[in-house]
């Protein structure tokens, strides 16, 4: 495993993230979560991401409990706050002081930790002031609960307000964790480099485009069982990429990762990692194999000469408008 700094911050994390959206508690059992999880150690993962709304606040007890007993100095453990979660009452989502400060501590309770690592603002909330969403953050750092703080599918100039805050408060905002992946680059025009500019790294997510860019999914075939577009819930976040000329331009990938003696995930997850704003590469997974396949991406860099090619694969396919941002 390689470590890359994460923001203009002290805090190392480690290349590949292992992320429990769409399987802890929810497409996988929990005896299955816990080897996938145990995969992801033995690989040299340290940084684990995780949400209170997944699978509605389970997945982050199923992650706490397969991380209990690992040294929690080894480890940094990253998760979220803004969806509605619990029984939806009226303050049960958003960025409100109240729902901050009662999410952190019952996603303590659940991760069975006593300070977070980096907490990060799901969406940005349009209906609280940002000054009260950056003090109740601000609060949490001091309070010793929440170490560094970062936002998720914000826009550059969000971004910026929320950076302009947290200097005021002297809060440490490191990060911003948005879908990033060779089919969908939406934030290359803009958040990346206002992230330059006020130290944030990414964190991203999807890297693989949730598997759409494994190549398993044909154009005009039957989905593979047991799939993630074969998956009621799973088909739901895929639909966008289930088009013929999508797949059919994934297809010319092929040669291009046999070229780079890697698999078709593996290109995947190092093409993202060539953009220097990018800290770690989530990845989910419903196997331990699928872990372990994934992390061999590290390290690697792709010459200027493929990448081009890659481009010129997907030319026509990709989703670059930066005024789609929030809909990671």
């Amino acid at each position: 495993m390689e470590f890359r700094r994460l923001g203009r911050s002290g805090l190392n994390i480690s290349e590949i993230s292992y992320g429990n959206w769409l399987t802890h508690a929810s497409q996988v059992e929990e005896d299955q979560a816990h080897a996938c999880v145990k995969a992801a150690l033995d690989a040299g993962i340290t940084t684990f991401d995780t949400a209170d709304v997944y699978a509605n606040t389970a997945a982050e007890s199923v992650l706490g409990r397969a991380l209990k007993g690992v040294r929690r100095e080894s480890i940094e453990v990253l998760t979220k706050s803004y969806w509605p979660t619990g029984p939806g009452g009226p303050n049960d989502r958003g960025l409100g002081r109240k729902h901050i400060i009662e999410s952190a501590n019952a996603s303590l309770q659940r991760l069975q930790t006593d300070y977070l690592d980096l907490y990060q603002a799901h969406r940005f909330d349009h209906s609280v002031p940002l000054e009260e969403t950056m003090l109740a953050y601000s609060d949490l750092v001091r309070q010793g609960k929440v170490l560094y703080i970062g936002v998720s599918e914000w826009t550059a100039e969000q971004i910026a307000r929320g950076a302009a805050l947290a200097r005021e408060l002297k809060v440490p905002f490191i990060s911003h964790q948005p879908q990033y992946s060779m089919l969908w680059r939406v934030i290359e025009s803009q958040v990346v480099p206002t992230c330059e500019r006020e130290g944030i790294s990414q964190i991203v997510f999807s890297p693989i485009a949730q598997g759409i860019l494994t190549g398993k999914y044909l154009p005009g075939a039957e989905l593979p069982s047991g799939s993630r577009a074969a998956d009621e819930r799973g088909s739901r976040m895929i639909s966008r990429w289930m088009r013929d000329d999508v797949l059919t331009a994934v297809q010319g990938l092929k040669p291009l990762a046999a070229e780079a003696g890697l698999t078709m995930a593996q290109l995947a997850v190092a093409w993202v990692l060539q953009n220097p704003n990018v800290a770690s590469a989530i990845i989910g997974a419903s196997r331990p194999e699928q872990v372990r396949e994934n992390v061999k991406a590290v390290g690697v860099k792709l010459d200027a000469d493929l990448l081009k090619k890659i481009d010129e694969v997907l030319d026509g396919v990709v989703t670059d408008d930066p005024r789609l941002t929030a809909e990671g």
